[in-house]
């Protein structure tokens, strides 16, 4: 079930771990990375918003489809980024994309019925690349490691922080 809060957790153990060693990575990049791992999840705002119904208002054929996508995640990455002060526009891309693609990555090595994942690369190429086939997208065991170890390290830096 690799989920929203599963794709904002990757990257809270990867940063934070890195924070360690890296003086800069502090919990605010950190955070920034784990929205950065949401932009793929924007698909699902299908679900609340009909993507038809906002393309016959704005009078264009829509899908939600492309923020699922390496392209979706770079143009999104991009405009968040704007609203941060110049000065930083390169730190808060780079997390934010880094983020994204921990999301896409995840999402590559699902199950899928043909053995290839989504086209994750579009808009650079079309190509379905295979899928390792890891984990059934249902499975509620990739939540349960995923906080597990979010937890482990939460408390260790906790302990860190305190020492």
């Amino acid at each position: 079930m690799a989920d929203l809060l599963t794709h904002v957790l990757v990257p809270f153990v990867l940063l934070t771990v890195a924070g360690w060693r890296v003086d800069w990575l502090d919990r605010r990049w950190t955070v920034l990375s784990m929205g950065g791992a949401a932009i793929p999840d924007l698909v699902k705002l299908n679900l609340v918003l009909d993507a038809s119904t906002v393309g016959e208002r704005v009078g264009l054929p829509l899908t939600y489809a492309p923020f699922s996508s390496l392209g979706g995640v770079l143009l999104v990455a991009g405009v968040i980024t704007l609203a941060f002060e110049r000065r930083h526009w390169r730190r808060v891309y780079g997390l934010l994309v880094g983020g994204g693609l921990s999301a896409l990555l995840l999402d590559g090595m699902r199950v899928y019925a043909d053995g290839r994942a989504s086209a994750w690369l579009y808009p650079f190429t079309y190509w379905r690349p295979p899928t390792p086939s890891l984990y059934v997208s249902s499975d509620p065991a990739v939540l349960v490691v995923t906080l597990a170890i979010a937890a482990i390290v939460f408390v260790v830096d906790e302990r860190r922080t305190r020492s």
